[in-house]
């Protein structure tokens, strides 16, 4: 068999998922390295959902892929495809398989498994499989019994996966055992359905983790015996924590979705994950469209990368000091259903409370990492009087803050322009006429407006409550 077709020059990739758990972040770069191979030639990025194995199907996490996805802003070309919805097409290369020579029927039974594995182990060698049913007579074979259908792998020479990452990589056909591509109730399995799928899906290039190398020779047996145009593999590093450890929680092995509860900007996390394995130079920052200019395959590095929160919430702080206010406060509304205090400020967040919120943000942005800390610096425009006081504030109140408060409160009443250049103004005549630094005089004023020791500048804070809260939260620790 031969396949003559000719493929696009534009490449069409596929990020292909397990619906096992949510879309993680070592499959989140995947997703990002494909689509970016894709977008940035003219191409096409397919979703493909491997599905085969069905006590491990959960259509909730195929939902929370999707989700990811587009939280992430990674679009994919025509619907999600179902690779369980193809068996049917998948037993079908099976059968042409086995009317080729390229497979046959194997009723090699538990019990003679049992005994090639301990043989394996007693010679402290790897389990390689050779089935006496791959030269015997279907004839002789039991009956009633089920069986499975196994791929004739050569048995001498070697396989080689000439890999855009990895480089040559080659396998020594001895030391591969004829895969099972039906199991013995008719259902393909993962390597036979991956590599039908790619050829229908006419892919060009394979870019997954490089946990799929040796998968890679053995489907690359099963394109020859096919006579089907091998797809281009590029098996990218894993990812590690900052120890060099393989990724877990602790490290920051979550799904996409932590990440965006946790205040993370989709813009900021594409730019962090393209970082992860690949580089431009001494580039760290880089937009969208520099990333479908430069990005190649065989610049990827083939050591595992390391993943750091810290470099994350500094690159996240970037993003959002050069995110628009109204953009931010766009992304905050979208993040309020999925935080805990989200119901409490969407509930509060009126016409006139976003435009307090947009005076504020400039103030905001400026020492927040995350949305989450935007938000945690913004409440103190949603909460009721009497304020709440934290122990610092009360601290600062305590060692002669509410004196200052009294003796500064009738300058602040008698402003003619209630803006943050005409309060500065006056609490710099204050501080000037009492003697006193001007941070003793801020420090009081801003654990009275907003019950912290720490917020956007004070003056911000004074012009965005508007002459009568301020004064009223004046006042009400003032009086003590």
């Amino acid at each position: 068999m031969t396949d003559t077709t000719r493929r696009d020059a534009a490449p069409i990739v596929r990020f292909a998922p397990s619906p096992t758990g949510y879309l993680h972040i070592g499959g989140a770069r995947t997703a990002l390295f494909n689509w970016l191979y894709a977008r940035g030639r003219g191409g096409k990025m397919l979703l493909r959902i491997e599905d085969t194995d069905r006590e491990r199907n959960n259509p909730a996490a195929v939902a929370a892929i999707l989700d990811g996805l587009k939280w992430l802003e990674l679009d994919w070309d025509g619907d999600e495809v179902s690779q369980f919805g193809r068996a049917k097409r998948h037993r079908q290369v099976a059968e042409e398989l086995l009317a080729s020579g390229h497979a046959y029927r194997c009723w090699l039974q538990p019990d003679e498994l049992d005994r090639m594995r301990e043989e394996a182990q007693a010679e402290k060698r790897p389990l390689t499989i050779r089935s006496p049913w791959r030269d015997r007579d279907p004839a002789e074979a039991p009956a009633g019994l089920p069986f499975a259908v196994r791929l004739k792998a050569p048995r001498d020479g070697e396989t080689v996966v000439d890999d855009l990452v990895q480089g040559r990589v080659v396998f020594q056909n001895k030391e591969l055992d004829d895969l099972i591509i039906l199991r013995s109730d008719g259902n393909p399995t993962y390597n036979l359905a991956v590599v039908v799928d790619d050829h229908d899906m006419q892919i060009t290039e394979v870019i997954r983790g490089v946990d799929h190398l040796t998968n890679a020779a053995r489907q690359t047996q099963i394109y020859e015996a096919m006579g089907w145009q091998l797809p281009r593999f590029a098996h990218v590093p894993l990812i590690h924590g900052p120890d060099g450890a393989k990724l877990s929680k602790r490290h920051g092995a979550l799904g996409v979705e932590a990440y965006r509860d946790m205040g993370y900007l989709p813009a900021a996390l594409r730019n962090y994950l393209v970082r992860l394995g690949w580089s431009h130079g001494n580039d760290e920052i880089m937009s969208t469209s520099q990333m479908l200019d430069w990005f190649d395959l065989p610049d990827i590095n083939r050591a595992p990368a390391r993943f750091d929160y810290a470099k994350l919430e500094d690159l996240n702080g970037h993003y959002i000091r050069h995110t628009s206010d109204q953009e931010l406060l766009k992304r905050i509304e979208d993040l309020l259903p999925f935080i805990p205090e989200g119901t409490f400020i969407a509930e509060r967040l009126d016409a006139n409370m976003h435009a307090k919120f947009l005076l504020a943000m400039p103030g905001l942005k400026e020492r927040a990492k995350t949305l989450l800390e935007l938000i945690e610096g913004a409440m103190f425009l949603f909460t009721d009087r009497p304020l709440p006081v934290d122990e610092k504030a009360q601290k600062i109140l305590d060692d002669g803050g509410r004196q200052t408060l009294q003796q500064l409160l009738p300058d602040l009443e008698a402003a003619s322009h209630w803006s943050a250049a005409d309060l500065e103004a006056i609490v710099r005549n204050y501080a000037e006429k009492t003697g006193a630094k001007l941070g003793k005089v801020a420090q009081p004023l801003r654990a009275a407006l907003t019950g912290k020791s720490v917020s956007p500048p004070v003056f911000d804070v004074l012009a965005v409550l508007g002459r009568d809260e301020a004064l009223d939260r004046i006042r009400d620790q003032a009086a003590g």
